[in-house]
């Protein structure tokens, strides 16, 4: 099939130039469509429930909101992980879904449970709600609402947050691919009645009055209509408050016909909500911002680019001296990851390039093997966007352009040999059209199954890399695929193109001159077959040091450590920065702003500096309000002078901080932090999770963990969660005075939360704009801490007596936030990595916890993060490697029928561990899941060298030749050129990736540097431990049966030949026996013989058939009559058995007789062979000879 392809792509050049412009085309225009982001998405399938509960503390939205809700979703099919967290206000439950799992089908479902939980929870307690589809790479757009400079008196803090609210999210909200806007910092504007106390008891007048008077006049109504005439009247009251004065009028009740309005209680303003979270841009103060989260499986680039065409419409509409400034864009991420992307590949196409017309010693030869690098990408692309694989910093830069020409340069070097070694044919002679097609055709033919079986090979171990899962599979799948696609293009452009292009554009002229290639292969030849012929002589010695040295790469694999995947610097810092437990708003903010001065101070290569303080609108992201996250934005890393890697700023950055008394910094990047948040719920590289139920129990235990954690080398930021010791002001009920006064702990909670948290009465709206309408106590009331027991409480009587008469008021230390997972309680302590690989220490800390620290009974400890990514992966791999190389065993088994030739190919693996273990080693990085992923990759690759030795030496044997020394010496000559072009262009195809620093190499630099270092060492063993081990296995074996290559025409017509020599080629034995038994006469006769048998045979047993005999006329008389006969002869058994058997004989003796012409024949043809074989022998003597003589004749002549 391959062979009639070939066929029609050199006989139909036009059809198949048309074909691949069409290509281009379509390349083109869909790259254009192609989804571009810096990294595969690897943030687990995850449902976000959360719920707001402001009032409740830990324990209490623990017990009402989130165990109710782990509870009802806990049986919801494909669920694999539950997190959840407890904290004062705020229940957020993370449930992770298996990756099959269809995102929406798991909203609804969870949903469905969530309307069962709303009944259980307790009115006012919180309302459960879904959170925004998105994901780790969500967070694409982050920015700033600020005055210009000079307006900065002019907005304040619930003005910006007003403009984002209302202008700026609203108008954000209708762009297409965005999930949510979660607004940030700020004060959200309300319409406060700040009531007095001293005046409520005056007045006798009680908070519920008050909130009761605001509800029950804050209201509009219909009326339905009524008919006047032809017409109807629609009818609707009008009486929502829609100024201060309208709500300072309204009636709180009547004393002696006196009324009392709430202007006579309480001050109407303009207040805003209690904060939870702030945001300040460098240390200028205070603005409002938002997160921008773009909607689930969407293109970043393309939403990225709608925000930015939305924002510019947006900013027209801002008022005067307002600015909308972006602190953190992912095109910049995007951009760099790409950036190195294209870098590399253009590098590497170049190299390549190169490496190809070196070897090749031919422009055009290269040129066309060039061309199909562009044209497997554009195939590649199409395929890509076909099954929705991103472009990214995997996907794309793991393509090795030597790969993607491997079937090209075959194709192309052996069409180049047939030119320059055309028999028959003078040197110099110019083919015409007619004479190059064949020639191209029989030259690609014949090293078609070469090529393809290669690309094969490389496939298949691609094959194993798609059945990984979890964040692994997510990382590396997309690698996988483009690189399976590209390969299948380059295969259909290596059986349709580089045919075509090869007929068409190569130079038809027979034979070449001398060129850099051929001298600088002769050269190599001259080094290498010496050393060759030394290591045949003496075989024990190199398999020997192979040994050695791959038992030390075993040694050397056994101390590189282990780190899930290497860090991608994304180009910002997103610092968390943690004050002491307790501290309130302001103080964190004040105090990240003095770490954010020193370090705009101390280091240029810091652009701006945003802080982000507490929780968002949407808590997707929940911190506390002691904890900060400082996003700095740097430079570009041409620009820097402190520093020259990110550890070392980070480093240098930290040591600075520490100036600032009471604050902890722990340096990430911002995408890379919120995928720690996502997978493992927590934000540090690694994990340690002590599981338990009691709450002081698991403080404990975390505090000697955090001890022990500090004496381990290379961890850094640690961080202890903080469940208990936070102190609170606990009201507790006395129910007998409760019971005396007649009074109810619900009337209670609610005065209490109206006073001190607020209670929502209702909303006052300006144009489409809405404010909630808040009821508490004055503001400087609300913080004296010893005016609480003194808060007057209602009674049913209208009476009114203070707190302290009803209850105790006491500060106590109490739970902070409740962590649990898989419905169990867990404490963390986190801890980032520097300098150091992520398994070593996770070995050292487990080693120094068991020795050191004994869990009591239902308490335990586990190690996520980064180390819980390594050991799953680790756990795939285990499976995924074999996998790759049973796969290569088979499909080496296929072609040649042999085990040893199996194994003498597969010895190239180990060979190739040793230079990637090496190279690892030398350049002191750790082992990693893309260095794994590069093994897989390389070894496919090793094996092809192999194959094409073993293919040569096997076809040298067949042509007859005995001697395996001389076997090996002309094989190695004839496929060093191969063999060396293929290690080269595929080994340096992944230089630049192997030393780029340009953003995201990080990933690619393990894989790169594995490949290549696996490559250079399988290439210099291969080359004189497969000859020996070649050399070892056949030695004691009788040469093979197969004859060399001859030609069957010279059988059955000598001069063929030499007639016809452009058009003929070189056969085998096998194929001249074969050719020659089907057009043998005597033969053909046999064959039809044992035909004609073999149909007697299967009559020999049938009955003879039924005569029936009808007869019409005058046959017994003159009489008209007729006449019905039938008859049936009928044989014994015992004849048939004697009939079967006599032909049995005769087919048994037509089968002996086809045997023995055919062993005539075939010793016919292989008497012939060798004659000719000889007379080609004396032939080339005699020339080689005559051209000696020649030689001297000419010197005489000159000389004399």
């Amino acid at each position: 099939m391959l062979n009639a392809i070939i066929h029609f792509s050199i006989r139909n050049k036009l059809i198949v130039g048309l074909m691949v412009l069409a290509l281009v085309i379509v390349g083109v225009i869909e790259t254009t469509r192609l989804p571009i982001d810096a990294v595969p998405d690897i943030t687990n399938n995850q449902v976000l429930v959360i719920t707001n509960a402001p009032n409740l503390g830990a324990p209490d939205v623990e017990r009402f909101i989130t165990v109710p809700i782990e509870q009802v979703t806990r049986n919801v099919p494909g669920i694999v992980e539950q997190r959840s967290f407890s904290r004062f206000g705020l229940s957020l439950v993370t449930i992770v879904f298996d990756e099959s799992t269809d995102v929406y089908w798991a909203r609804t479902q969870i949903n469905e449970r969530l309307a069962q939980v709303r009944q259980q929870i307790p009115a006012g307690m919180g309302n459960p709600e879904l959170g925004p589809v998105t994901t780790g790479l969500g967070e694409i757009f982050q920015y700033v609402i600020r005055p210009k400079p000079g307006y900065e008196g002019k907005y304040s803090m619930a003005e910006l947050r007003t403009i984002q609210d209302w202008v700026v999210r609203k108008q954000l909200l209708s762009t297409e691919g965005i999930a949510d806007v979660s607004s940030f910092g700020g004060e959200l504007k309300q319409y406060e009645v700040a009531v007095k106390t001293d005046k409520l008891r005056s007045l006798r007048v009680t908070i519920a009055d008050v909130f009761k008077a605001l509800q029950e006049n804050n209201q509009n109504t219909g009326g339905a209509y009524i008919e006047k005439g032809p017409t109807v009247l629609f009818i609707r009251t009008d009486g929502l408050a829609k100024s201060m004065e309208d709500i300072g009028s309204i009636v709180v009740k009547q004393v002696n016909g006196i009324p009392i309005l709430v202007r006579d209680l309480a001050e109407v303003k303009m207040g805003s909500a209690t904060r939870y979270g702030a945001l300040a841009y460098n240390n200028e103060g205070e603005v409002a911002g938002a997160v921008v989260m773009m909607l689930k499986g969407e293109n970043s680039n393309k939403v990225i680019r709608n925000i930015k065409n939305k924002i510019k419409q947006i900013e027209k509409t801002l008022p005067e001296g307002v600015v909308i400034d972006p602190f953190l864009d992912r095109t910049k991420m995007v951009n760099n990851a790409i950036g190195t992307v294209e870098t590399n590949l253009l590098e590497g196409a170049l190299i390549v390039v190169f490496v190809l017309v070196l070897f090749l010693g031919n422009i055009r030869a290269g040129f066309i093997v060039a061309t199909v690098i562009p044209l497997s990408m554009l195939f590649a692309i199409i395929m890509m966007n076909a099954f929705g694989v991103s472009g990214n910093l995997m996907s794309l830069g793991a393509l090795d352009f030597g790969l993607l020409v491997d079937g090209a340069v075959i194709i192309v070097e052996a069409v180049m040999h047939k030119m320059s070694k055309q028999n028959g044919i003078a040197l110099g002679t110019k083919l015409t059209r007619e004479q190059m097609n064949p020639t191209v055709e029989e030259s690609s033919g014949k090293m078609m199954n070469a090529a393809v079986f290669g690309q094969i090979i490389i496939l298949i171990v691609y094959l194993p890399i798609l059945s990984l899962e979890g964040i692994e599979g997510k990382m590396f799948k997309p690698m996988a695929q483009t690189v399976s696609f590209a390969i299948l293009g380059a295969f259909l452009l290596s059986v349709t193109y580089v045919p075509m292009m090869s007929a068409f554009f190569l130079s038809r002229k027979m034979g070449h001159k001398e060129n850099i290639s051929d001298r600088m292969m002769r050269k190599l030849q001259s080094w290498y077959t010496p050393v060759l012929k030394k290591v045949l002589a003496a075989p024990v010695w190199i398999i020997s040091v192979s040994v050695v040295l791959f038992a030390a790469a075993l040694m050397i694999m056994s101390t590189l450590g282990g780190e899930f995947i290497p860090k991608l610097e994304e180009g910002d810092f997103a610092v968390e920065t943690r004050v002491l437990t307790g501290s309130s708003l302001t103080t964190t903010l004040q105090e990240s702003q003095k770490a954010v001065k020193i370090i705009l101070k101390e280091f240029p290569e810091v652009e701006k500096i945003v802080t982000k303080v507490g929780t968002g609108e949407i808590p997707a992201d929940p911190m506390p309000i002691e904890s900060a996250d400082m996003i700095v934005v740097l430079k570009d890393k041409k620009e820097w002078t402190s520093a020259k890697t990110f550890d070392e700023l980070a480093e240098k950055m930290g040591e600075k901080v520490q100036a600032v008394p009471g604050v902890t910094t722990g340096f990430q990047f911002p995408v890379q932090m919120r995928f720690n948040e996502l997978m493992t719920g927590a934000r540090q590289d690694v994990v340690c999770k002590i599981f338990g139920d009691d709450l002081d129990s698991l403080a404990a235990y975390a505090s000697k963990v955090g001890t022990v954690i500090g004496t381990v080398d290379g961890a850094r930021d640690l961080f202890v969660e903080t469940v208990t010791g936070i102190p609170q002001m606990v009201i507790t009920y006395n129910r007998e005075a409760i019971a005396r006064y007649g009074a109810s702990i619900e009337a209670i909670n609610q005065t209490v939360q109206a006073a001190y948290a607020g209670s929502i009465t209702g909303q006052v709206f300006e144009n489409d704009r809405r404010f909630d309408l808040v009821i508490r106590l004055d503001k400087q009331q609300r913080n004296q801490a010893d005016d609480i027991e003194n808060l007057l409480i209602g009674l049913p009587n209208g009476q009114q007596v203070p707190l302290n008469l009803l209850a105790t008021v006491a500060i106590q230390d109490g739970p902070y936030q409740i962590q649990r997972e898989d419905a169990q309680r867990r404490i963390t302590i986190g801890f980032n990595v520097r300098g150091r690989d992520v398994q070593s220490i996770v070995e050292e800390l487990q080693d120094k916890i068991g020795k050191q620290i004994q869990f009591p009974a239902g308490y335990f400890i586990t190690y996520g993060g980064q180390f819980e990514n390594l050991q799953e992966a680790t756990k795939r791999l285990t499976i995924a490697v074999p996998a790759a190389l049973l796969l290569i065993f088979v499909m080496l088994f296929f072609a040649f029928k042999k085990f040893k030739y199996c194994l003498l190919i597969f010895s190239a693996i180990p060979l190739s561990a040793i230079g990637g273990v090496f190279a690892l080693w030398l350049r002191d990085m750790p082992f990693s899941i893309s260095a794994g992923i590069g093994f897989i990759a390389l070894f496919g690759v090793a094996v092809l060298n192999g194959i094409v030795l073993i293919t040569e030496m096997n076809r040298l044997r067949e042509e007859g030749l005995s001697d395996l020394k001389a076997i090996i010496l002309e094989a190695t000559e004839t496929r060093l050129r191969p063999v060396l072009m293929t290690a080269a262009v595929a080994s340096f195809g992944f230089l630049p990736m192997a030393l780029s620093n340009g953003a995201g190499a990080e990933v690619q630099r393990p894989l790169a540097t594995v490949v290549i270092g696996g490559l250079l060492s399988a290439t210099l063993l291969t080359l004189f431990v497969l000859p020996v081990l070649y050399l070892l296995f056949e030695k004691r074996k009788p040469v093979s049966s197969m004859k060399p290559l001859l030609l069957i025409i010279c059988m059955l017509s000598g001069s063929v030949l030499f007639a016809q020599p452009s058009v003929v080629r070189q056969m085998t034995l096998k194929e001249v026996t074969e050719l020659a038994t089907k057009q043998a006469q005597i033969i053909r006769v046999n064959q039809l013989q044992e035909k004609y048998y073999s149909v007697l045979k299967g009559s020999a047993r049938e009955i003879p058939k039924t005569q029936i005999i009808t007869e019409l006329g005058n046959y017994n008389s003159f009489n008209f009559d007729s006449r019905i006969s039938v008859t049936q002869t009928l044989q014994s058994g015992a004849f048939f058995r004697k009939q079967e058997s006599v032909l049995n004989n005769y087919l048994a003796t037509a089968n002996a007789n086809t045997v023995i012409q055919q062993s005539q024949l075939k010793k016919m043809v292989a008497q012939l062979y060798l004659q000719l074989q000889f007379f080609y022998a004396r032939r080339k003597i005699f020339e080689r000879t005559d051209s000696i003589y020649s030689s001297y004749q000419k010197m005489a002549q000159l000389r004399f």
